[in-house]
């Protein structure tokens, strides 16, 4: 994973920083993420009106935390099959070739590439494959932190959020579905991760 970043310029807040970065109570090693204690959604407008939000209820992923926070990585698998907006027509209809054809493509996947931080903000780069389409997609990361549980584990619990353009992703690309999905869709994410046992 590439951990170097370029230099930062005083003053400007898009700038990548090498500064060292410090988490209380860092714990470096790997973590598999907690399906129970995360959440993978989405919020897109229908008719470029109302906000519609939704979640995948199944995935798996693994994360670990390098002794160099910005050498760290993650990646998810999600099924596709198990998304959930509450509404059984459109979660079908989400299922079908119009969106995701998840009889096709029945997963999704994301890797990092890389953590950097520019300006206050940190952020996971990586790849992210939906409908067998690969694209760079970069993430804003908050760490929330880490923490031993009363049964004698160790978890941790990280937030991230980001933008993707569904028609990179040759998702509802049929001229009858334009206009009724927007093009711009966000992603958010809390990811609960216990430390595996060595």
């Amino acid at each position: 994973m590439a951990g170097e970043a370029g230099p930062a310029r005083e003053g400007d807040p898009g700038a990548v920083s090498t500064q060292a970065i410090e988490f209380p109570g860092y714990v470096a090693g790997t973590w598999d993420i907690d399906p129970v204690h995360s959440h993978i959604g989405f919020v897109a407008r229908h008719m470029m009106l109302s906000k519609v939000r939704g979640r995948f209820d199944k995935f798996e992923g693994q994360i670990v935390t390098a002794d160099d926070p910005f050498r760290s990585s993650v990646a998810v698998t999600v099924d596709m099959s198990s998304v959930n907006t509450g509404h059984e027509v459109r979660d079908n209809d989400l299922r079908s070739d119009n969106f995701f054809d998840s009889a096709n493509y029945p997963i999704m996947t994301y890797r990092s590439t890389g953590i950097r931080r520019a300006g206050e903000d940190l952020f996971i780069d990586g790849e992210l494959t939906v409908r067998g389409a690969t694209r760079p997609v970069s993430l804003r990361l908050e760490v929330n932190g880490f923490a031993p549980d009363p049964g004698g584990a160790t978890r941790a619990a990280f937030s991230a959020v980001g933008v993707i353009n569904r028609i990179d992703f040759g998702v509802c690309t049929s001229p009858p579905i334009l206009g009724l999905a927007s093009e711009k869709v966000q992603l958010d994410i809390e990811a609960g991760a216990v430390l595996r046992r060595q």
